[in-house]
């Protein structure tokens, strides 16, 4: 019988899986890191918001190329510019709307959404199997570039996370005493978002715009369950990340199904059984 470290290096010999599957690693890490903050600071659905509007950015980097035989930047580069240039304007139409600031984000998603439709129909040879990919996600398309772009952008996350993370969890849990302790809230804000823009953006092709916003937000939905802290509950949600990344690359691959959204229903799966342990346990110690 084959074992599965078998199966694993086999995977690790080739360059296609192996700059997939590194890549989906470090997916499996960066998501609920970055996702933790987002919903702490309940601004979940600003990551479907920056998704779809990152896919307007890649989808003019493709008509560009349509149009001019070329690419001008790498459709990945277009994504990242628009999904900044989306926290821009969600923070913009945020200082319009005072009293009803959520109003920003369906705007700027349905912005998205529309560009992205009237980009594609404009670009000439797109098949079905590149727009399925931009929703779904296609891991296996990962090449030395995207992963070295994935590399770079993720050093960077690193470093700011740890040299801000007093600060970034001061601003989620008490955002009164971040004023008063001086710390920038606006800019620390926009930084947070804009880190959250680049994830979004870098990550697009390997899980999809319909399915990113989703590793970001369940993952740490099922640490919320389990830890008893910040960092606990971080954990957690960075190990059940972890294995339904790689659990989802495996069967996706064998059972030749699409690979953000098994990876994505196996996040849930963990979040509904351990929602169902956790009402059955109540149960039985309720009747003791």
């Amino acid at each position: 019988m084959i074992s599965l470290m078998s199966i694993f290096d086999f995977f690790i010999e080739q360059d296609f899986f192996r700059y997939a599957i590194y890549s989906a690693i470090i997916l499996g890490v960066l998501a609920p890191v970055v996702g933790s903050v987002v919903v702490i600071r309940r601004l979940s659905f600003i990551a479907n918001t920056l998704s779809h509007f990152s896919l307007a950015g890649v989808t003019m980097g493709v008509l560009i190329a349509n149009v001019f035989q070329f690419e001008l930047l790498n459709p990945t580069i277009w994504g990242v510019i628009f999904g900044v240039l989306g926290t821009f304007l969600i923070e913009k139409l945020r200082n319009f709307y005072k009293n009803y600031k959520e109003l920003s984000m369906p705007i700027i998603l349905s912005l998205g959404v529309a560009l992205s439709s009237l980009f594609l129909s404009l670009s000439t040879g797109v098949d079905s199997k590149f727009i399925n990919s931009l929703l779904f996600g296609s891991i296996l398309a990962v090449g030395l570039t995207d992963f070295i772009l994935i590399l770079i952008i993720t050093l960077l996350i690193i470093i700011f996370i740890l040299t801000s993370y007093k600060k970034i969890v001061t601003l989620c849990f008490d955002e009164t005493f971040a004023i008063v302790s001086g710390i920038n809230v606006k800019f620390l804000q926009m930084l947070i978002t804009i880190t959250l823009a680049f994830v979004i953006s870098f990550f697009l092709n390997l899980i999809g715009v319909l399915l990113i916003s989703a590793l970001m937000i369940v993952p740490i939905s099922i640490g919320i369950l389990i830890g008893k802290s910040y960092k606990n509950a971080l954990i957690v949600s960075i190990v059940f990340s972890e294995i339904s990344v790689i659990l989802g690359f495996f069967l996706s691959y064998y059972f030749d199904l699409p690979t953000g959204a098994t990876i994505i229903l196996l996040c849930i799966f963990f979040l509904f059984s351990i929602m169902i342990f956790k009402k059955i346990r109540l149960i039985y110690l309720n009747r003791k």
